[in-house]
């Protein structure tokens, strides 16, 4: 497997585009983004478990029911999320799309973000959808990623070539993240893209899986999106034997799933609402997987323990203390914990005690902008890793008037 470029155009067949069509005020953010696949593809998703739930969301349910879809149509700038005529723009944003490209409206997965509760209208949609289809390109994916923006400070965008039984596969995806993230069996937007060959029962098998240790393993902010949702597409053109079961194939596939949604979630964790600093919390020696990925995700989530690490103080007992009200059952004069980065690393716990450690050196390790938290339960041998990213100012800012 080796990283390429491309993101959602690296596989074959597939295309994209962004454009501005006139739901933000500034007209230099694109704001409509498109990937359409010259195939019809097995596609899978997953969604946000919030109650309150964006109406594209239900909208891409229906139309992917059959396991296929071929295009994707994202807006941001507005959520669609909590309208009266929320569902009808998704289904007419649908029908537009499927007139431009001559493809049916119920193969297409629709996607929104931005503001929740603002009225959305389908003028600027309408006028922008030609544009958008006659601009797909197999270089738009920057296009696309940039078009799916809120408040991101960096597009991300992401690919791999592998191989599944002789023949050469692409997978790519681009994703938003930035704030509200803290998912559950889905994420912030991110749309992946292949050209292997496999059934629509195994894609899914194969993103289901996936999530439990790639996104359900970030948090920004605690707060779970409304409009949050994977989707992957899945066209068949690298022209290998249809996955149809578990086997060697499956695992390559998964494989190089695991590695773009991988990367994504490292991007989408540090850039980050305000954030200066990724943090990348490693829990080994746990009694089970579900004892890590809890203790894991509570360290990540710590809002005293975020801001320590924006001011690089290694202030360990945050970890400890964040471990200690996780839920998890664990053996707390057991625990080690080490801090690690670019420049070098210091161990700052042992068996549930302070130890002496040199707080210049610490100073530096912290000052780095990829942190690692490394915890050692001492218990067993499962692990799990979470992402998040420190809490900074620009955090308060950002949201004090993200509205207006």
């Amino acid at each position: 497997m080796k990283q390429i470029s491309g993101g959602v155009c690296a596989a074959k067949g597939f295309s994209a585009s962004g454009v501005h069509c006139g739901i933000r005020k500034n007209k230099t953010k694109k704001d409509l983004a498109l990937i359409f696949s010259e195939k019809k593809a097995a596609a899978a998703c997953v969604y946000t478990t919030n109650l309150v739930k964006g109406a594209p969301i239900a909208v891409t349910k229906a139309n992917v029911a059959d396991g296929f879809a071929q295009a994707v149509i994202c807006n941001s700038g507005n959520a669609n999320t909590c309208n009266a005529n929320g569902v009808e723009i998704a289904e007419e944003m649908c029908a537009l799309i499927s007139k431009e490209l001559n493809i049916s409206d119920k193969d297409i997965i629709v996607a929104s973000t931005g503001v929740i509760g603002q009225p959305l209208d389908i003028e600027p949609i309408a006028k922008g959808i030609p544009s958008l289809a006659s601009e797909l390109s197999a270089n738009g994916s920057e296009s696309a990623a940039a078009a799916i923006m809120t408040t991101d400070t960096k597009e991300k965008s992401v690919a791999f070539s592998f191989n599944i039984g002789g023949k050469e596969c692409k997978i790519g995806g681009i994703a938003k993240g930035s704030g509200m993230i803290h998912p559950n069996m889905a994420t912030m937007l991110v749309f992946v893209t292949t050209d292997a060959a496999i059934s629509p029962e195994m894609l899914q098998k194969a993103l289901s899986e996936d999530v439990k240790d790639s996104f359900n393993m970030i948090s920004i902010d605690g707060d779970t999106s409304t409009n949050d949702m994977v989707s992957v597409l899945a066209n068949g053109l690298a022209g290998n034997a249809e996955i149809t079961c578990e086997g060697a194939d499956f695992d390559e596939f998964k494989k190089a799933l695991s590695a773009v949604t991988t990367r994504l979630c490292r991007m989408i964790a540090g850039d980050g609402e305000g954030a200066t600093k990724l943090l990348e919390c490693i829990v080994s020696g746990a009694e089970s997987k579900e004892t890590a990925v809890t203790v894991s995700k509570s360290v990540i989530c710590s809002s005293l323990f975020k801001a320590a690490m924006f001011g690089a103080d290694a202030n360990w007992g945050r970890v400890l203390c964040a471990i200690g009200y996780s839920g998890a059952c664990v053996d707390v004069e057991k625990i080690d914990v080490s801090f690690k980065s670019a420049a070098g690393e210091i161990a700052v716990c042992k068996n549930g005690s302070g130890i002496d450690f040199s707080e210049e050196l610490a100073k530096k390790i912290l000052t780095e902008n990829e942190i690692q938290i490394l915890i050692n339960l001492n218990s067993g041998s499962a692990s799990a890793t979470a992402w998040g990213c420190d809490l900074t100012y620009d955090y308060v800012k950002i949201n004090g008037d993200y509205r207006t």
